[in-house]
């Protein structure tokens, strides 16, 4: 019958036993972390894919390049992910590993949709809501729609401003500028020079003044021959309507029903 061993020496075995495990763990990561800082694994180059409609590829490549540290295998792709996406109009980047010695870039760009702030000043928003700066080079950008807010608030306002387009293109009319102020209210400037007072609330109560508006303002302009100066849709049961000499109250005209 072999022999119990004490309590001490038992302990004592497993205490050396940890040791040469946590010594032999440490002589591989060494090792390791020696043979991947090693020349031969230094990064062979970059591939940039997708969106590179305003960027120089070779340009790009060469710039984050020159700001990385590491080899191939001891690289941060987080830190690589990192500084490609804080190049303009880069909004979101991708990095993989491509062995033996090579990374992989997919970037996807923003796509502008409007002014941010104020036209022209370095300030846009994409078509996720999202703000950033860049200058763009689209001849088109004179034209874009200028959308403000406080901060946080960009994707309530790019989602009024993409309700309004379907609602207002009957009358041949567009946003020219969509404004929320700092007290939760609304304004907007039409593509024909009126100015909008939409007022407080949410966006279905704000789309639901804006339609007892188009439903009549037609019908108004007909009558009085002027062009449309602004409008105040505040009130409960109609809105205010200035016109270019006139001034009126109107009720909201009844609905039709549907034809069977």
């Amino acid at each position: 019958m072999p022999m119990e061993l004490p309590l001490d020496v038992k302990l004592m075995t497993w205490v050396a036993n940890g040791l040469i495990a946590a010594a032999v763990m440490l002589g591989v990561g060494a090792l390791a972390l020696w043979a991947a800082r090693q020349p031969a694994w230094s990064l062979g180059g970059i591939s940039v894919h997708g969106d590179v409609v305003h960027q120089n590829e070779i340009t790009l490549r060469t710039q984050v390049a020159q700001r990385l540290h590491g080899t191939f295998l001891t690289l941060d792709l987080q830190e690589v992910k990192r500084l490609f996406e804080a190049v303009p109009w880069v909004r979101r980047a991708v990095v993989q590993r491509e062995f033996p010695n090579r990374l992989r870039v997919t970037l996807e760009e923003h796509q502008p949709a409007a002014w941010w702030g104020e036209a022209g000043a370095g300030k846009l928003i994409n078509v996720q809501g999202e703000i950033f700066e860049a200058t763009p080079d689209d001849p088109a950008a004179e034209s874009w729609s200028t959308l403000s807010g406080p901060d946080g608030y960009a994707p309530r306002v790019f989602a009024l401003y993409q309700a309004l387009k379907p609602v207002l293109e009957p009358l041949g009319l567009q946003v020219q500028r969509l404004q929320l102020d700092a007290r939760g209210s609304w304004r907007a400037e039409l593509s024909n020079g009126a100015r909008l007072e939409l007022g407080r609330g949410e966006q279905d109560v704000l789309l639901a003044r804006i339609d007892t508006f188009t439903q009549t303002v037609a019908q108004l302009t007909q009558r009085y021959g002027r062009d449309l100066e602004a409008v105040d849709l505040r009130y409960p049961n109609g809105y205010a309507v200035r016109l270019r000499g006139v001034t009126t109250v109107t009720e909201p005209a009844p609905r039709s029903r549907p034809v069977r």
